[in-house]
């Protein structure tokens, strides 16, 4: 659901207006960039693409279609940006991530970390992106079906492939006693 105030500021940032397009931007530039690092896994490209996007939405204003809420449509060319970075061709060498310094200090806790993003960059893009809209940017169904312009049906199918696809990567054994 849009914000208050949203359709004037949008009608105002078409026109030109700076301030409003940066008032619009402002509440969902640091979902933009959790979602583009949860596709990514690394912080400065997904610093990059969100600027990109910002970029390419302050030029697309003008096709946004009126009375759609600007989040989802803004989502959608973060995850565009993406999926345009992952296609370049040095992403198809295996980069191996920096890893921040593990909060908790367990090495367990590091070991899991480092599954998950491995499992996640193995996703293709659009089930990579419709696992990190859904549970890292905890959006409802239906706005991850706006973001990825697909049904919600469509959403629940790709969060399920994605889900079958990493449980094989991070089962853990298990010591039988």
């Amino acid at each position: 659901m849009g914000m208050t105030g949203e359709p004037d500021l949008i009608s105002r940032a078409t026109a030109g207006d700076k301030a409003a397009f940066e008032a619009l931007l402002g509440p969902i530039v640091a979902p933009a960039a959790r979602l583009a690092y949860a596709m990514l896994q690394d912080r400065t490209e997904a610093e990059d693409v969100v600027q990109e996007a910002a970029v390419k939405a302050w030029r697309k204003l003008g096709s946004f279609r009126p009375g759609a809420d600007f989040k989802p449509w803004f989502l959608a060319i973060v995850a565009n940006q993406c999926r345009m970075v992952r296609r370049a061709s040095w992403w198809s060498v295996l980069r191996l991530e920096r890893t921040p310094a593990d909060r908790s200090g367990s090495e367990t806790n590091s070991v899991l970390s480092m599954d998950l993003r491995r499992a996640l960059l193995a996703l293709p893009s659009d089930q990579r992106a419709a696992i990190a809209l859904h549970f890292y940017l905890d959006l409802p169904l239906d706005e991850v079906a706006e973001v990825l312009g697909v049904s919600v049906a469509g959403v629940k199918s790709r969060i399920n492939r994605a889900l079958k696809r990493m449980r094989p990567a991070l089962m853990t054994n298990e010591v039988v006693s």
